[in-house]
């Protein structure tokens, strides 16, 4: 039998079907989502929830002349696959396939590179108010979650859109707060027909009726928008949106393509700034992910019978894990110890510490700014803060990290998961940057584990340490390094050396030292000894022992999992520079000056020379060819080709 699914081409196909097409579609596309998540890993949950939202949106607009913007864009895939990419819906989050967020260069239909979150409504305005500055028409939509409703960014764009008075339509996707009780058909039909033609027209030439009463005309529209609004209060939260300069329409039903039909269809009529609030479920529609929305927010391949992941067999815990073991051992021995993340309590490993200390935790929702003043604030009251957030999402705060905690030198700790390539979230979730923004910024100290051991060593070094501290950590697996139980503090700004040899000096950091160690022993083979440091610290670097092997041996190669500018070879660059070490040669290998795309971590390693072939390869050129500074290793050059025996 034809699916419904088999005659959507693009967004203007939907508009061609009756509701129960409609409701046909919606199911269809939730087995499309889930099959393919399935396979592929990826957000389950949240897209679920918003395949009703989605299609409605496409049935009464007119995309891409309207224009769609996703906040985050983690929740995208319904629109995906009305725009024109279902037939290549199977390759969501592949080498060289499409995104699993909105991507400008992917599709006309997609308005706004999103990932971060917060974004929609700002963005949204600015494209409303171009498009009233050129006098062109059309409505702009933001769609943005309830959790993304808690950064800042977001009522800095509403209070700016309140005040402009612009054709905005913001659409508040909520499946969290606890307001499901306004939703229901009494509710439903209040907002329908508050959003109708009629009782508009009706209100505005109210309004402007009673603004002609001389005397008392005012006072009397004041009382009746007052009297509206407590009416309104029986049935709708909307006092904070319409005191913003919003026109509140909500609760919705969220998976009711009825109701949502003929709001929206209101709506386009509607001038001025709105906010409709729907009410959604995550999972909507797959079982396990209803009952576990968070397990199945950002999930691994699995099976769909189960929900089961596919690869779930034993390996060492992630580098997320033993944060939090880490972390709870801590704080059972100091009592000052506090934990603070921005929305991720699972994403960084602090569930465990929420449950043995609930009164030390404090998850603060998607406001990376506030979280780390906040702690600034706890730190100058004698308290030792450890504010655990991905390395992307830090560079949101920026400038509290720069002022509030580094200039007045207060004792926060920043853990940094997922440094470095991330893997198939793509561009805005790979933490390359961290090791740039953070290393210039006076009093920080910056440490980077080489493995899961070392970490543990380097938790309780930061949280012993007066100064403020930084360490990144990769995302994934250990490699499965023996544990000490004991632990211990590391010297600051003191490398190690792991293996001795004089005919080259590979430095290396982080997730670079094994392989950079393994590269090194085939060099062996060749006949190239190579001594392989391991800098631990970004900064301060070892300066004392860099510069002795430097010196002795007189090439060096730097590797790094961060990009190249302002980056770990930076460091030392400017170290040997400063040192006057002008004979030195120096190669450094990292990512280059260009936003990675999505892929698994292993290939875009490979890619970009930074796994054990890269550094390995890296290494010869640097020896055979004279040290030419290069951009990247490049396999295809002849003298390579005779030099390098097949990889083992």
């Amino acid at each position: 039998m034809t699916k419904v699914l088999d005659q959507i081409e693009a967004s203007h196909d939907v508009k061609k079907l009756d509701l129960e097409e409609l409701e046909i579609l919606c199911r269809e596309i939730r087995e499309k989502i889930l099959s393919t998540v399935s396979k592929n890993g990826g957000h389950l949950a949240s897209n679920l929830g918003v395949v009703e939202l989605t299609v409605a949106l496409h049935y009464i607009f007119d995309f891409p002349r309207d224009k769609l913007v996703w906040d985050v864009g983690h929740q995208s895939y319904t629109h995906k696959i009305l725009t024109g990419r279902k037939d290549r819906f199977h390759t969501l989050r592949q080498y060289e396939g499409i995104s699993g967020f909105p991507k400008r260069d992917e599709s006309p239909y997609d308005t706004f590179d999103s990932g971060h979150s917060g974004t929609s409504i700002s963005s949204a305005l600015g494209m409303a108010e171009a498009r009233r500055l050129k006098g062109e028409g059309g409505r702009v939509i933001a769609v943005i979650g309830d959790g993304s409703m808690t950064a800042g960014l977001a009522f800095e764009g509403l209070n700016q859109a309140g005040h402009l008075d612009q054709d905005l339509i913001v659409i508040l996707n909520d499946n969290e707060m606890s307001i499901s009780r306004n939703v229901g058909a009494l509710s439903s039909y209040l907002n329908r027909l508050m959003t109708g033609e009629f009782v508009n027209r009706f209100r505005h030439d109210i309004e402007n009726f009673l603004k002609t009463l001389p005397g008392i005309g005012k006072s009397v529209l004041r009382f009746a928008k007052q009297a509206e609004e407590s009416l309104k209060g029986f049935f709708m939260p909307g006092l904070l949106f319409e005191e913003l300069g919003m026109k509140y329409i909500g609760p919705i039903d969220g998976h009711r393509l009825d109701y949502l039909i003929e709001t929206f269809q209101n709506i386009k009529r509607l001038r001025g700034p709105i906010l409709i609030h729907v009410v959604t479920k995550k999972g909507k529609g797959y079982l396990p992910a209803e009952k576990n929305p968070d397990r199945f927010h950002g999930v691994s391949p699995f099976f769909v019978e189960t929900g089961e992941l596919r690869d779930n067999q034993k390996g060492p815990p992630t580098y997320t894990e033993i944060f939090g073991e880490t972390l709870c051992q801590l704080a059972k021995e100091n009592e000052r110890l506090i934990a603070i993340t921005a929305a991720m309590q699972s994403g960084t490993g602090l569930e465990e510490f929420a449950r043995q200390f609930p009164n030390r935790f404090y998850d603060i929702g998607i406001a990376e700014q506030h979280a780390v003043t906040f702690a600034a604030g706890l730190a100058l009251e004698g308290m030792k803060p450890v504010v655990a957030i991905y390395s992307t999402f830090l560079q949101r705060a920026y400038d509290q990290v720069l002022q509030d905690v580094c200039l007045q030198n207060l004792p926060v700790v920043f853990a940094l998961d997922r440094g470095g390539i991330v893997g198939e979230d793509g561009p805005t979730h790979h933490g390359l940057f961290d090791f740039s923004y953070l290393r210039h910024i006076p009093n920080l100290i910056v440490m980077v584990p080489k493995d899961e051991n070392e970490f543990r060593h380097m938790i309780k070094t930061a949280v012993e340490c007066p100064m403020p501290v930084a360490f990144r950590y990769p995302r994934g697996r250990g490699i499965g390094a023996r544990r000490e139980s004991l632990l211990d503090s590391i010297e600051i700004g003191k490398g190690e050396v792991l293996r001795e040899g004089n005919d080259l000096l590979l430095i290396a950091i982080g997730s670079t030292v094994y392989p950079s160690l393994r590269a090194a022993e085939r060099l062996g083979e060749l006949g190239i000894q190579a001594t392989v440091i391991n800098s631990r610290f970004l900064k301060p670097l070892d300066g004392d022992l860099l510069c002795e092997w430097a010196k002795k041996i007189g090439k060096v190669l730097t590797v790094e999992e961060n990009v190249l500018q302002g980056g770990f070879g930076s460091a030392v660059l400017e170290l040997f520079q400063e040192k006057g070490f002008s004979s030195l040669r120096l190669k450094r290998l990292g990512i280059p000056d260009i936003f990675i795309e999505h892929g698994s971590q292993g290939l875009l390693r490979k890619k970009y020379g930074i796994d054990e072939e890269g550094i390995f390869r890296g290494a010869v050129e640097m020896v055979e060819e004279g040290c030419e500074e290069l951009p990247h290793p490049n396999p295809s050059k002849s003298s390579l080709n005779r030099a390098i025996p097949p990889s083992k």
